[in-house]
């Protein structure tokens, strides 16, 4: 079974595009296409699934149309809508600097005391100012000016935290 742990995830499906089987997929990460990936992972019912991908094509920079192998019918494409899309990390180029999206299920330690503060649930773009969200839903700024060290293999980022900014 493949695990969330070992994925991060990349987007979202859509509705279904015309008749054939096509999805509309709403991405925050390209590496699929960077990679030349035969496959994404489809979370159907809390489970990533393999769907391999018949072909795809880009319609802006985040949103692409894809097709399944074995979805060929519009009825088909429509039971994939809302499901969120993964990728491997094991199949991210190593060479290559993490993407926000890769960051979600990365642990964040505090410098000072070399703790666990939590793990990135969520990145939060949506004001000037790039957020991590931790699973409890804690928000802390994702500078680089506090980023002290970014371990991708130990999945865990190390932070210099101001003080009393935890305890907001």
């Amino acid at each position: 079974m493949i695990r969330k742990e070992d994925c991060y995830k990349i987007g979202r499906l859509g509705k279904a595009h015309g008749v054939k089987g096509e999805v509309t997929f709403q991405l925050t990460d390209d590496v699929f296409d960077r990679t030349d990936s035969e496959y994404l992972l489809v979370e159907v019912d809390g489970i990533l699934v393999p769907f391999f991908m018949e072909e795809y094509r880009f319609r802006s920079d985040s949103v692409a149309l894809v097709k399944f192998c074995d979805v060929d019918t519009q009825q088909r494409a429509s039971e994939l809508t809302n499901c969120d899309v993964w990728f491997p990390h094991a199949l991210t180029p190593a060479d290559e600097a993490p993407t926000l999206s890769c960051l979600v299920g990365f642990n964040i330690i505090e410098v000072h005391s070399n703790r666990s503060v939590g793990r990135i649930a969520a990145i939060d773009d949506s004001t000037a100012n790039l957020l991590f969200e931790l699973e409890d839903g804690t928000l802390i700024p994702a500078s680089d000016d506090l980023i002290e060290d970014l371990d991708t293999e130990g999945r865990k980022i190390v932070m210099n935290i101001p003080e009393g900014l935890l305890a907001l």
